[in-house]
């Protein structure tokens, strides 16, 4: 297993602690088991990416988009940063923040329907 350098290690922790509102109400539903009794991680390294969520078992992602990733250059880097999980054995799932807001039952929905 490669050492993740310590600057990665301490933006995990930074995002962490200053999770958004969203990441919040999904954390509360996913931590401890309490979906599906599955594992998963929050601000997890992969490569030179931090995943939003991570179900390690499963290889599955759940990411987590606000309006910034409207803009086309992070449409982009979104789509090339999927790419690279993808092949990396991963499935990627994203969610709209006002998902999470309006519609969070629908959301464990399509997480169920991943796995």
């Amino acid at each position: 297993m490669q050492k993740i350098p310590t600057e990665k290690l301490t933006r995990c922790r930074d995002l962490r602690k200053n999770s958004t509102p969203q990441e919040i109400i999904l954390w509360s539903k996913l931590r401890n088991r309490k979906f599906n009794k599955l594992k998963f991680k929050r601000q997890y390294p992969i490569g030179k990416y931090i995943i939003d969520f991570i179900c390690l078992d499963k290889k599955l992602i759940i990411e987590l988009d606000g309006w910034q990733h409207k803009e086309e250059n992070n449409e982009n880097y979104d789509q090339t940063r999927t790419d690279f999980l993808e092949n990396n054995g991963f499935k990627v799932i994203r969610f709209w923040n006002n998902e999470i807001n309006n519609n969070l039952e629908g959301v464990f929905l399509r997480i169920d329907e991943f796995l």
